[in-house]
């Protein structure tokens, strides 16, 4: 029976995609990429680099709008969910790919329920998520004996109230909030420790070790790690 295999790519670095990963791409009929309005497909990229014959196999691009309009995403999912759906019952196995980790923030998941709950086979298969290549990067761990790790989409309200949990606080999906972040935590009683990377593992990335060099206009591709001062 075919299936509809939800791959994450990892954060940017090609060499991060995993075995299994790779091993399923190429023995997949279909490749499918989101389309949200950018020129290059960053996920495709990403597995372009680790699996240079890529490009000679099918591509379909399967539209993802960039907008929280409810009854927008809500068509456009069902919309994939159906192309998806098609292919599967023509016996073609389908790999989506998506950035970072399936289960973490991805509009991969969307699709995946739909396809899954109409009864078709569904796989998902990790991959690397951002904040610990960003870790990485900055050479630091994440968590510590029994420090907690929260995951924060830092572009939705309640962001600035997380700042205040114990622990490490991950904070994702920042783009056009970084100047409101910043500005927050200066203003904190005893501001904790605060580090950026973006664009990790991808070309132009950069590294930034404090609060004050953070670029405000930085991408969306930016994850900020916030920890409490010892």
């Amino acid at each position: 029976m075919a299936r509809l295999y939800g791959l994450g790519v990892g954060p940017g670095d090609p060499e991060l995609v995993t075995l299994k990963a790779v091993r399923i791409i190429e023995e997949s009929d279909i490749i499918a990429v989101p389309k949200s309005g950018q020129s290059v497909n960053v996920a495709y990229t990403i597995a372009k680099g680790a699996i240079p014959g890529l490009d000679e196999k099918t591509i379909v691009e399967l539209d993802m709008p960039m907008t929280r309009d409810k009854e927008k995403l809500a068509a456009s999912h069902d919309a994939a969910a159906d192309q998806v759906k098609n292919w599967l019952d023509e016996g073609k196995n389908v790999a989506f790919l998506t950035l970072g980790d399936p289960t973490i923030y991805s509009t991969y998941a969307y699709v995946h329920n739909r396809v899954r709950d109409a009864g078709y086979e569904t796989e998902i298969v990790p991959g690397i998520p951002s904040f610990c290549a960003v870790s990485a990067k900055l050479n630091d761990s994440l968590t510590e004996a029994e420090e907690a790790l929260h995951i924060i989409p830092a572009s939705y309200e309640g962001a600035e109230e997380a700042l205040h949990m114990e622990g490490t606080k991950v904070l994702m999906k920042s783009g056009k909030s970084i100047g409101k972040l910043k500005e927050y935590i200066n203003s904190m009683d005893n501001p904790p420790t605060v580090k950026m990377v973006e664009r990790c593992g991808m070309d132009g990335e950069r590294v930034f070790y404090n609060l004050d060099e953070i670029d405000e206009n930085a991408s969306y591709f930016s994850v900020i790690i916030v920890r409490d001062k010892k």
